[in-house]
Formats: structure tokens, C-alpha cells, sequence
């Protein structure tokens, strides 16, 4: 049986792992917004700015997705820890 003291350490652990993911899916919307904008300066085969601005839309449409769902588990997991 967990006390209440590790139930709120295993909480914090999880949140941390939590903001781990989150800062995660940050790193690569911004990887990938910056490969977008340097296809958009390739001077062989260049995206125009409305296919970069298209494209950086559904960049963080998904990051906004993969957040969401990082908080729906953290969210799920504390309560899973919390319950006695």
C-alpha cells in the first residue's frame, strides 16, 4: 500500500515526465518549421510562403494534438495514482 507522500511523488514524477514529452513535441514542431523555412529559401525547388504558412499550420495543429493528449494521459495517470 502507498502513503499519501509517495502517491504525491509519484505525481510529481509523472508531471515531470509529462512536461519531458511536452517539451519534446515543442523540439520538433520547431525542427520542422525551421526545415520548412529553409525549403521555402532553396533556390533549386523553393516552397512558396503560402505552402510554408500551410504547412505551419498543420505542424502545430498536431503539436496542439500530441499536447492535448499528453495532458489527457498525465490527467488519467494522476488519477490512477491519487485513487486509494
Amino acid at each position: 500500500e502507498l502513503t499519501a507522500d509517495r502517491r504525491k511523488e509519484y505525481v510529481k514524477l509523472a508531471k515531470n515526465e509529462a512536461e519531458n514529452g511536452k517539451i519534446a513535441v515543442r523540439n520538433i514542431r520547431k525542427d520542422i518549421n525551421n526545415h520548412l523555412k529553409k525549403l521555402e529559401k532553396d533556390k533549386e525547388n523553393p516552397i512558396s510562403e503560402d505552402e510554408l504558412k500551410k504547412e505551419e499550420a498543420n505542424v502545430q495543429t498536431l503539436t496542439d494534438k500530441y499536447i492535448k493528449e499528453i495532458d489527457e494521459l498525465l490527467a488519467k495517470k494522476e488519477k490512477e495514482i491519487t485513487t486509494v
